[in-house]
């Protein structure tokens, strides 16, 4: 039996994990929590029974307890209660599908408690990579990568790990614009934005990818995750989203995972490597598929990947500023009180006002998200 905790149960990679729970039958959830869903999470938490829960505000958890007074669950609040959750006693793995860099301090405790990482909060290795990655090393703490691209690419290094990578092919499925010009954005409303062609995902995460801000974003964890520059990543658009990534070796060959777009996979594969267990679902047709196509991203038109690569190779804080001031923007896009183009306005200009620091500890790049939260605040 198999022993985790969720960050972040309510949302999409969350409410997967759990169909895996309920599917597998050997997993046991000790630990849980949500921002501020209460009404899922009192029912997922009657279904799963875990011995801790965790909530942000603590009018919630004043709330859940009542719900749930006749279970033995305790019930915490703010930060001290999702690394309460993140270092459960009985919990073996952690999944961090938290969204945003609140992920990163109760990350950090998983690791020093010795918790297995399944990671799905991209933020963590974006904004604190330098600082995770040794950590993990220094405490033995494998980082699982559940992220689709990740995982594909972390499949295709089985059996590699003395063959250099020459390159990392990155893929992106180009989202809902894909081939769109800046005249065809600059019209753009928050329904079409949240209608990606071939994935179910969270809006946030779903927004990210309209504007490939996400693929920038999974360059960076990439380039922390398996231990290569940013020039030997190289971000394919693959509209088909049935090649996930691949890895390029020295020799020319070229191993990639392929499947149908379903999280559960590399969920499910981050739980239980290296074993593959069954997994109910529809299965890739290659007689169905009839081609494969290929094409270079477009930085120029969708300004967020540009912006992602100079915030890399500035470096230091330039990621935090880069992913804060994305995330501050694509909540005021989802209050539909910005325009859709408004989104990458906003991240260059904080990138542009914002002071780099070079080699930040964990309070510095807080102190940085804030710094570009105040900015924007201020300008929008």
């Amino acid at each position: 039996m198999k022993n985790i905790a969720i960050l972040g149960s309510t949302g999409s990679i969350g409410t997967q994990t759990l169909e895996i729970v309920s599917e597998q039958g050997d997993i046991n959830v000790v630990a849980m929590s949500c921002g501020r869903n209460i009404t899922l999470f009192e029912q997922q938490i009657r279904k799963y029974l875990p011995k801790v829960v965790a909530v942000w505000d603590e009018k919630d958890a004043l709330e859940l307890r009542t719900k749930i007074s006749d279970l033995s669950v305790e019930v915490y609040s703010g930060m001290d209660g999702l690394i309460t959750v993140a270092t459960a006693e009985q919990a073996e793995y952690v999944v961090t599908a938290i969204v945003g860099m609140i992920g990163i301090r109760p990350t950090v405790a998983a690791i020093e408690a010795g918790k297995k990482i399944a990671l799905a909060n991209k933020e963590t290795l974006v904004t604190a990579g330098h600082i995770i990655m040794p950590l993990a090393k220094k405490y033995h703490v494998p980082i699982l990568p559940v992220d689709s691209e990740h995982s594909a690419i972390f499949q295709s290094l089985n059996g590699e790990q003395n063959n250099p990578i020459s390159k990392i092919l990155l893929t992106a499925s180009g989202g809902p614009f894909r081939g769109k010009d800046k005249a065809f954005l600059s019209q753009v409303k928050l329904a079409d934005a949240l209608k990606h062609p071939n994935w179910a995902m969270g809006k946030k995460i779903t927004i990210d990818s309209s504007t490939l801000v996400n693929k920038g974003l999974e360059v960076m964890e990439a380039r922390w995750l398996f231990d290569v520059d940013y020039d030997q990543i190289q971000v394919v658009v693959h509209p088909q989203s049935v090649i996930h990534s691949a890895v390029e070796y020295e020799d020319g060959a070229v191993i990639a995972q392929l499947g149908t777009p379903d999280m559960r996979l590399p969920i499910q594969y981050a739980l239980y490597y290296p074993d593959r267990r069954p997994l109910s679902g529809k299965r890739l047709d290659l007689f169905a598929l009839h081609e494969l196509t290929f094409e270079k991203p477009d930085p120029e038109t969708f300004e967020g990947l540009a912006l992602a690569y100079q915030a890399m190779r500035t470096g230091g804080s330039q990621p935090t500023v880069f992913n804060a001031a994305n995330e501050k923007a694509v909540a005021l896009f989802l209050e539909e009180k910005i325009s859709y183009l408004t989104i990458t306005e906003i991240i260059r200009e904080a990138m542009e006002e914002i002071p780099t620091i070079q080699n930040p500890n964990l309070d510095e790049i807080i102190e940085t998200e804030q710094q570009t939260y105040e900015f924007i605040r201020n300008r929008w």
